[in-house]
């Protein structure tokens, strides 16, 4: 058996967290073979530390081979310290009538608390993976204040809108979702994001080809995979916790595969016409467990770049609202 590895988790009494917990436990983010001490992080309040004995309980009733043992914790060099994965799922939701500048402003605090505390007491091959939105911008903010750990440990998930746009394609083409590739998503984790429809194949062929309908392509594909969050809430009540979950699984354990392609926010370094140091979705493939590199060269047509540059446009007045909090 190897030895096992620190996951720390923060919302970890979340509804995402819940979703997402057991799934560590269980082998399915790093493989059957590997070992987990979870580090489970939540706010410094009686409520939501109770509820986080609680999933403990759970996980302890689940008797998982796989789970080595827990830490629960609402103080962050505890629950951070010497972890190989921090997976930053808790951020604060916008209110009613909160403005986004102010919610990016409250959450970048946040990110820069959690990020220094990370690039002091974290393992020295940690990578941080960020799931509260805003998720590339809060990234962005976290990376910028370490000094020891590299920008590239840092990635935001645009994951959610990988696995949104590969189901509405395959329901599109009536095909199985395993007959979908290259679905890449560039720039922001929010409506402005683009889903590369030219780029994507189903059973090998163009899907601009065996779709053939560029008008929904243009229009209600990138609507329905851009708006997907907020008509989840419309139609349950409450945001889209699992699915969330399982495209974190997805985004790690492909992280951690050599060899495969998928779509992460990176710091852009000016890839595709990104500012250079705004956080993108782009196209990757993973070189080592947890290293990758931009897949580079795709080409882009007057749509694509119409969208890259309307959703950069949106990362770089981000960055601008929290300029103050970087270092």
């Amino acid at each position: 058996m190897k030895q096992p590895i620190r996951v720390a988790v923060t919302g970890a009494a979340g509804q995402i967290g819940y979703a997402l917990l057991f799934r560590i436990a269980s082998g399915q983010m790093f493989g059957p073979e590997q070992p987990v001490i979870l580090q489970l992080i939540e706010i410094p309040n009686e409520k939501a530390l109770k509820a986080l004995e609680g999933v403990a309980m759970e996980l302890d009733d689940c008797a998982f081979p796989l789970l080595s043992g827990m830490v629960l914790t609402s103080k962050a060099e505890e629950g951070f310290g010497d972890a190989n994965w921090c997976l930053l799922v808790g951020a604060k939701p916008r209110g009613p009538g909160m403005e986004r500048a102010d919610l990016l402003k409250d959450n970048g605090k946040i990110f820069v608390a959690q990020g220094q505390v990370i690039d002091r007491v974290a393992a020295a091959d940690a990578r941080v993976a960020v799931v509260g939105n805003p998720a590339n911008t809060n990234c962005m903010i976290a990376a910028s204040v370490a000094r020891r750990l590299p920008a590239d440990r840092y990635t935001a998930m645009v994951r959610l809108d990988q696995n949104r746009a590969t189901t509405q394609l395959a329901k599109k083409a009536k095909v199985a979702t395993t007959a979908i590739s290259d679905v890449f998503i560039f720039g922001n984790h929010s409506p402005t994001m683009f889903s590369a429809f030219h780029l994507a194949k189903i059973n090998g062929k163009p899907a601009t080809t065996v779709i053939g309908h560029h008008e929904w392509l243009r229009g209600e594909f990138q609507e329905t995979v851009g708006k997907r969050g907020a008509a989840i809430i419309a139609a349950r009540g409450a945001s889209s916790a699992a699915s969330a979950a399982n495209a974190l699984v997805d985004h790690v354990r492909d992280l951690t595969t050599v060899g495969k392609v998928h779509s992460i926010a990176v710091k852009s370094n000016g890839d595709y016409g990104f500012d250079p140091n705004v956080w993108a979705g782009l196209p990757v493939k993973t070189t080592a467990p947890g290293s990758y590199e931009v897949i580079k060269g795709l080409g882009l047509d007057d749509f694509a770049r119409e969208k890259i540059a309307k959703t950069n446009k949106e990362l770089v007045e981000e960055r601008q609202a929290v300029a103050e909090l970087l270092k």
